[in-house]
């Protein structure tokens, strides 16, 4: 017997079934997405799909070369003829926004997008953390004021609302002024660290050298107070940059959206500015970030389009639904509406032909297929979770009528002439 190939670690099959370590399931899965549909689109987002292949240098440009995951996480290769690096994209805000400027979509007016799909970094897997996650992201193009930043958090907080997990969410926010006040506060952090160097440990010395920001952002136990007492980004703040926070702000608590400020929340890629914020959780041990984003007015313009104020935010899929799954009120529904089973010469064709129908009207219907005693059929039927059983045997066709079955128990077992066989179960499904 051949060897069974596995899949490669991090990177998660999703199946019809619970599987033992990775317990989210397709159909919650499709549930979740239906849920993201309907909600991108009462806020006026239209879907943008991008490749999953981009150029290295994409990356490198938006993302920064000394970034974590520029420098140690893209799983980055040659195409056929070795000319051109490319990279599996690690996070969608750059490669929409190469999209847009590419294709040129802020030629006449604003873009509210929005995306979903796959990402792949490489790091160590663990609860809610793969080698290839996937994302939701919103990216709000060509809108300056706060009034926007606002809006997208209340628009977060609705998903939270129609997931039913709001109240296991605390809104972090932060703002880090435009590029000469981090430019000035960086001095004064790099000044302040370097009093501590001998104290670090070694990922905060490379840190320290080439993103001192992300110091800031260390887990280390062994650091937090030397972090807590480092220099405040909102204490280097401009006039300009101030009024927009506090109005930001202000708007917040006109909306009555509790947050928390937090000072050390710089978030892990150089393009941000002004705005940032995650929404956090203590209920999936270390990964407490469920969604994050903020402000990066100066990326589209990086990426050779003309300037253009931007915001967005993206939320790892499988994190979120781990705590959704846990804790939420998403449902998922994969059963059938209704589960044909026949017996007898003939009969399969007819079960078929009525099946068709019903699916014209818009009821899922599971069909069973096999020579099976009846009982073994409606043992089937039960496991399905279907509310509905159509009996198609010999009497049936002879007489020209079909056999239903709620299986709530509600209107029992009934047999109704075939051409009433739709109007009756729109009258069963209607009355619950």
């Amino acid at each position: 017997m051949a060897q069974k190939i596995q899949s490669v670690k991090g990177m998660n099959d999703l199946l019809p079934v619970e599987q033992k370590d990775f317990k989210l399931t397709a159909a919650f899965w499709q549930a979740f997405e239906d849920v993201v549909v309907r909600w991108t689109r009462a806020y006026g987002y239209q879907q943008i799909r991008t490749p999953i292949v981009e150029q290295t240098g994409l990356f490198v440009r938006s993302i920064g070369e000394e970034t974590d995951v520029v420098g140690k996480e893209m799983y980055t290769f040659s195409d056929s003829n070795d000319s051109l690096s490319l990279s599996l994209r690690p996070e969608g805000t750059a490669s929409c926004l190469r999209a847009v400027v590419e294709h040129d979509l802020l030629y006449n007016s604003p873009q509210k997008l929005w995306y979903m799909g796959p990402m792949f970094r490489r790091e160590r897997p663990q609860k809610g953390r793969y080698r290839q996650f996937h994302q939701v992201g919103i990216e709000a193009l060509g809108f300056e004021g706060p009034d926007i930043d606002a809006e997208i958090i209340a628009m977060s907080e609705n998903l939270w609302k129609r997931l039913g997990i709001r109240k296991y969410l605390t809104l972090e926010i932060n703002s880090l002024g435009n590029r000469e006040e981090r430019a000035a506060h960086r001095r004064a952090l790099v000044e302040y660290l370097t009093r501590y160097e001998d104290k670090l440990d070694e990922d905060s010395k490379r840190r320290l050298k080439t993103n001192p920001l992300r110091v800031l952002d260390s887990k280390n136990p062994d650091l937090q107070e030397i972090c807590n007492a480092a220099p405040h980004l909102t204490d280097y703040l401009g006039k300009e940059s101030y009024k927009h926070y506090s109005r930001f702000k202000a708007m917040l608590e006109g909306l009555g959206i509790r947050y928390v400020e937090n000072p050390r929340l710089v978030r892990g890629l150089d393009y941000y500015n002004q705005t940032v914020f995650e929404w956090t959780t203590d209920k999936l041990g270390a990964q407490a970030t469920v969604c994050g984003g903020g402000r990066y007015d100066g990326l589209i313009e990086e990426l050779g389009g003309k300037p253009a104020p931007s915001i967005g935010f993206a939320m790892g899929i499988e994190r979120l639904l781990l705590l959704v799954s846990e804790y939420g009120s998403l449902k998922a529904n994969a059963a059938p509406d209704v589960y044909a089973v026949c017996q007898g010469e003939g009969a399969d064709l007819q079960m078929m032909k009525y099946a068709r129908t019903l699916r014209a009207n818009y009821f899922k219907v599971m069909q069973y297929f096999g020579d099976q005693s009846m009982k073994a059929k409606m043992k089937k039927a039960d496991n399905s979770g279907a509310r509905f059983v159509l009996i198609v045997a010999q009497d049936e066709l002879a007489n020209g009528t079909v056999t239903l079955k709620d299986m709530n128990g509600a209107h029992g077992q009934q047999t109704v002439a075939a051409d009433d066989l739709i109007s009756t179960l729109k009258k069963w499904k209607k009355a619950k």
